[in-house]
């Protein structure tokens, strides 16, 4: 399920930024300025949007670091329980063992 989400979060986000540059270059086309006034405003707007790509990607960047952090740490979590379980069980036989060898 969270594939899912996740894939359809990159399709929103390509669909949304495949639009707003179409969006913008019509614009710029259909506006009326000379060649090199054209030129400017799309090279501006470009380092714009790679200025933004470039913060999007720091930002996913931090939640994925975050959430290996997370795994990371439910995992020794649960390594220790499993090791403390399987030490308790241990000592209860050795126990029992010890009981049924005193009979």
């Amino acid at each position: 399920m969270g594939e899912n989400r996740d894939s359809h979060f990159w399709d929103s986000l390509l669909t949304f930024v495949a639009g707003a540059a179409a969006g913008f270059i019509a614009g710029i086309l259909f506006a009326p300025a000379s060649g090199k006034e054209t030129r400017k405003k799309i090279k501006d707007q470009a380092a714009k949007t790679g200025e933004a790509a470039k913060e999007g990607y720091e930002k996913i960047t931090k939640e994925a670091e975050k959430g290996i952090r997370m795994v990371k740490e439910k995992t020794g979590e649960g390594v220790d329980a499993i090791r403390d379980f399987i030490e308790k069980k241990k000592e209860e036989f050795q126990h029992k063992a010890g009981s049924a060898e005193d009979k």
